[in-house]
């Protein structure tokens, strides 16, 4: 049976919430990173290699729980295994905004979002459900 996206969200008492928009004084630690209209002022690269996943302005803050695997080589993080509880991402409605990204197999219906050149991940989210949500957590990427 495929894990549906609920799935990929770790257990809360109550049932999960859409994605919201957070204001940047609400995310601890990442307001210099976001401008008043919630984007990202700074362009996203990867930890590992430093290239380009995003360009300034190309995503929203966003805040939902959302459980992804441990940092990985692109192989390893399609098998699955422990992970790590993220709240706090860059969310791309449209695939085409990133510079530089890579995808994992399914995963049930999610895709694990990679970098493209040293395939380093995973570093976001996205569920097969909903073609328009591309979640990158800010803990897994750099800014510059």
């Amino acid at each position: 049976m495929a894990a549906t996206c609920a799935g990929m969200e770790p257990p809360a008492a109550s049932p999960p919430s859409p994605p919201s928009p957070a204001p940047p004084a609400a995310a601890r630690g990442s307001a210099e990173l976001v401008c008043a209209q919630g984007r990202n002022l700074k362009a996203v690269l990867c930890q590992r290699c430093g290239s380009r996943v995003l360009l300034p302005g190309a995503a929203t803050f966003a805040r939902r729980e959302l459980l992804l695997p441990a940092m990985r080589k692109k192989a390893a993080a399609a098998a699955g295994g422990g992970g790590d509880v993220v709240r706090e991402h860059w969310l791309v409605r449209d695939m085409f905004s990133f510079e530089n990204v890579g995808f994992t197999r399914d995963v049930g219906n999610v895709k694990f979002l990679v970098c493209a050149d040293c395939e380093a991940g995973p570093i976001g989210w996205h569920c097969l459900d909903d073609k328009d949500s591309f979640y990158v957590a800010l803990e897994r990427v750099a800014h510059e």
